[in-house]
C-alpha cells in the first residue's frame, strides 16, 4: 500500500509539474511577435480615392458592421454612415474580442499609426506591435489601389475619441493564440488594380477578397476558424446573442440544382433581394451594407456565383427559433 501511495504521489507531482509547464508555455507563446513586410501603401487626399474607400467600407467590405459599438447598430441599419470608432464585442468561446477604433484619433484610434502599419495589419494580419491578429478582416488580397483607398478613407474620417476595451481571452483563447494563431498573408499575387465591371472575374474578387462571403457561407470550426466545409456551400451555424437556442444557418450559394439557395434566381431577383434587406430578425448577414452595393457589383457577384462548381449540401432552414 505504501508503495502504491508513493507511486501515486510522484505521479501527481509529475503531472502537476507538466501542467504548470504547459500553462507557462501557453502564456509565453501567446505573447509572440511576428515579422511581416510593410506594403508600400500611402494614403492620398484625393476625392475619388477616398470615395472608393468609403464605398468599400460602408458597402461590400462592410467595415462598419464590426467597427462601431453594438449600441449603434440600429443607425447603420437605417443607412447612417457612422464613424468607425470600434467597440463591438465578439463574445466567442475563446473570450471577448473588441473591434478597434479606426478613426484618426491619436489617443484611442489610428492617429499615431503609419499608413504602412495599417496596410500590414490588413494584408498580413500583424498588428503595429507585432502580434498576430485574429483573422476577422480577411482583406489580404485587396488590390493595392483598393487598400490605398480604404486607408485614405480611414484617414479622412472625423477623429472620434473612444477607448475600446482590451481583448480578453480565457485560457482556451490563450492556447489558441499560442499554438494556432499566426499571421495570414495574401493567397494570390496582389493586383495593382482591378477592372470594375460586371464580369465573373470581378465578382470573384468581390466575393473572395472584399465581401468575405466565404467566411460565413463555408462551414468552419468556431474555435480555430479553420474551414471544414466546401467553399460557399453554407452550413455554418451562428447562435443568437440574445436568444439562447436560436440559430442562424448560412445557405448554400453554389449553383447546385437541388440544394443551391439562389439556383434559378434571375439577375434581377438577385439584385432585388439585396435591396430588400433583412427578412429574418437580427440576421448576421450585413444587409445594411450589402444593400448599398451598386447594381454592377451585384451583377458581377451573381455572374461569379453562377460560374462556380455546384456542391450538393442541404443546409436546412436559415433560421431555427428556440422552442
Amino acid at each position: 500500500m505504501k508503495k502504491l501511495l508513493r507511486i501515486l504521489k510522484w505521479t501527481g507531482l509529475v503531472l502537476g509539474m507538466l501542467l504548470i509547464l504547459f500553462v507557462l508555455v501557453v502564456l509565453l507563446l501567446s505573447k509572440r511577435h511576428f515579422d511581416a513586410p510593410y506594403p508600400n501603401i500611402t494614403a492620398v487626399n484625393e476625392s475619388a480615392v477616398i470615395a472608393r474607400g468609403k464605398y468599400l467600407a460602408y458597402g461590400p467590405a462592410h467595415c462598419a458592421s464590426c467597427h462601431i459599438p453594438a449600441s449603434a447598430a440600429s443607425g447603420i441599419n437605417n443607412g447612417e454612415e457612422l464613424p468607425l470608432s470600434g467597440g463591438h464585442d465578439f463574445a466567442l468561446p475563446i473570450g471577448h474580442i473588441y473591434s478597434t477604433n479606426l478613426t484618426p484619433d491619436p489617443a484611442t484610434g489610428i492617429g499615431n499609426l503609419t499608413d504602412q502599419q495599417l496596410a500590414r495589419a490588413l494584408r498580413y494580419g500583424v498588428g503595429h506591435d507585432g502580434r498576430a491578429l485574429f483573422d476577422f478582416m480577411p482583406f489580404h488580397d485587396l488590390s493595392d489601389d483598393d487598400l490605398r483607398a480604404v486607408i485614405s478613407f480611414m484617414r479622412a474620417q472625423p477623429a472620434v475619441k473612444h477607448q475600446v476595451p482590451a481583448t480578453d481571452m480565457n485560457f482556451v483563447g490563450q492556447a489558441v493564440k499560442a499554438f494556432l494563431l499566426k499571421p495570414v498573408g495574401p493567397t494570390e499575387p496582389i493586383q495593382p488594380s482591378v477592372s470594375v465591371d460586371t464580369s465573373a472575374a470581378y465578382g470573384k474578387y468581390l466575393v473572395n477578397n472584399v465581401a468575405n462571403c466565404k467566411g460565413c457561407h463555408t462551414n468552419r470550426n468556431l474555435f480555430t476558424g479553420a474551414y471544414i466545409g466546401s467553399e460557399l456551400a453554407g452550413g455554418l451555424q451562428f447562435e443568437s446573442d440574445t436568444e439562447p437556442g436560436t440559430w442562424y444557418v448560412t445557405p448554400n450559394l453554389t449553383p447546385d440544382r437541388e440544394t443551391g439557395h439562389i439556383t434559378g434566381w434571375t439577375m434581377n431577383q438577385f439584385i432585388k433581394r439585396f435591396r430588400q434587406g433583412p427578412v429574418i430578425p437580427k440576421s448576421p448577414m450585413p444587409w445594411a451594407h450589402f444593400r448599398q452595393m451598386s447594381d454592377n457589383d451585384l451583377k458581377a457577384i451573381y455572374n461569379y456565383l453562377h460560374s462556380i462548381e455546384p456542391v450538393h449540401n442541404k443546409t436546412g432552414p436559415a433560421y431555427v427559433k428556440a422552442q
